[in-house]
């Protein structure tokens, strides 16, 4: 199970991105916390800016490019570097119909937190509150009778039903009693 994307999801829409600090005088502007490939960030027409003062502002990507952990964006109407830091430490959101698929086996986070996870003999563990990005895979923070960490790996997670709201796994021994 890959998973994608950020655990928020609010008044409809999913956080994509954090804006970070300019990046020269052209408008350019870092993308931190980003749950897309830049190839998958171009096909979203529109995106949501909120600030974190709570401004809102609707931004149209131009471009982006660069390493795919911090990738460099451009936005339609910034084109100077007073105008990218207006921006920063802003978030970036977006329909959630307007995401790419994630493609076959895979779910974006936001729609993963809030399933309950089971046990391959029916019994329930809790739901997941979060997702901790690993370098490896991702770990799901498991809220129930005690709190799990559960990592997100193929010998753990046997089954997600998104339609049903439930994850099947298989603990690795000697994870409830940590």
């Amino acid at each position: 199970m890959v998973e994608q994307g950020r655990p928020a999801a609010e008044h409809g829409l999913v956080l994509v991105a954090k804006l970070g600090r300019p990046h020269g005088v052209r408008g350019e502007i870092l993308l931190e916390s980003v749950s897309l490939a830049a190839d998958e960030l171009e096909r979203i027409p529109r995106f949501t800016w909120r600030g974190p003062d709570g401004s809102k502002r609707s931004l149209v990507l131009e471009g982006v490019r660069g390493a795919t952990s911090r990738p460099l964006a451009r936005f339609a109407g910034i084109r100077d570097r007073d105008q990218a830091a207006a921006l920063t430490r802003g978030e970036l959101w977006a329909e959630p119909a307007a995401l790419p698929d994630p493609g076959p086996e895979a779910a974006y986070t936001f729609q993963i937190v809030g399933l309950r996870v089971v046990l391959e003999d029916g019994r329930e563990l809790g739901v997941v509150a979060d997702v901790l990005p690993t370098g490896a895979h991702p770990v799901w923070i498991v809220r129930g009778a005690r709190d799990l960490m559960v990592p997100a790996a193929p010998p753990v997670v046997k089954q997600v039903d998104l339609a049903a709201g439930v994850i099947t796994v298989a603990l690795p021994p000697g994870l409830e009693d940590l």
